[in-house]
């Protein structure tokens, strides 16, 4: 008989079927050297600056650089303006996602669209948009200044909205996509033994997508530490107010390199905390 195993595969020993010879990385199926070096070179790219970094760190007089005032202000803005942000993310966010994933309406796309648009939007671009829109002369901050006497432009309440804005794309992508890997006929389930829709929706859904909204929260957490360009046009850099981490580091640059240095193995340490938060979810191969 003629066999049909592909070439370079034998037969179990006992099953019969077709084991493939795993071939090495100097074997016919290496690596393409037109492939390898612009891979290399792209990788060496990417770290060389975080290597230098670490190398050019003043290390002796990290401590000293770490605990003075204006960088504790800035680190305790940071923190709690991000985890404000996430918070309203998680409030208006959510639910966002559930309604384009759940949901059939005129221009769902469209919406779709539009909520992913400040991915790609110049931070400082969104910055002068909310000061259009929430701004004292703004579309809608003009009324609340004369109706309310709100003003959000240059106080600590801008920087969460800054933050809020450029963050809140990355939680509803992370629990739309959950949600449409969910098994809807769970929650049709709940329903036909006469739970109402928000019911199912909190009873059923929300533990069924908790990673997905925990993963999402994660990097919108992060995304919301490190913004700079919507923070710094709608809510100004104000020692203890609003300058945030990024903002002390682009201050420190000008005038103290070694602290600029400082601050920034910081949010370098939390950035790859936060990659190692996520990497189970989606750091893995199948």
């Amino acid at each position: 008989m003629t066999s049909l195993l592909e070439p370079g595969a034998t037969t179990g020993p006992r099953t019969g079927r077709p084991r493939r010879r795993r071939v090495g990385a100097g074997g016919r199926r290496g690596v393409p050297l037109p492939l390898l070096l612009p891979g290399l070179l792209a990788l060496a790219f990417l770290l060389l600056p975080l290597l230098a970094l670490l190398v050019r760190a003043p290390w002796r007089s990290l401590p000293e650089q770490l605990s003075s005032t204006e960088v504790w202000q800035a680190l305790q803005l940071s923190l709690v303006s991000a985890t404000a942000a996430t918070a309203v993310s998680l409030v208006l966010g959510v639910p966002l996602a559930w309604l384009l994933a759940r949901t059939e309406f005129p221009g769902r796309g469209l919406v779709r669209a539009l909520v992913t648009l400040p991915l790609v939007l110049p931070p400082v671009v969104g910055g002068v948009a909310l000061l259009l829109a929430l701004g004292r002369n703004g579309v809608i901050g003009r009324w609340l200044d004369a109706w309310f006497g709100i003003t959000l432009p240059f106080t600590t309440a801008g920087v969460v909205l800054a933050e809020a804005f450029v963050a809140m794309p990355f939680l509803v992508i992370s629990v739309e996509g959950t949600l449409r890997a969910a098994d809807p006929r769970y929650e049709e389930a709940a329903a036909t033994l006469g739970a109402s829709r928000f019911t199912a929706f909190r009873r059923v859904t929300l533990p069924l997508i908790a990673p997905g909204i925990a993963a999402g929260a994660v990097l919108a957490w992060a995304r919301a530490l490190g913004e700079f360009g919507a923070t710094i046009t709608f809510a100004g850099n104000f020692p203890g107010r609003t300058q945030t981490m990024p903002l002390a580091v682009y201050l420190a640059l000008q005038n103290d390199p070694d602290a600029a240095i400082a601050l920034s193995l910081v949010l370098l340490t939390v950035s790859i905390a936060v990659l190692a938060a996520l990497r189970d979810r989606w750091m893995t191969t199948s």
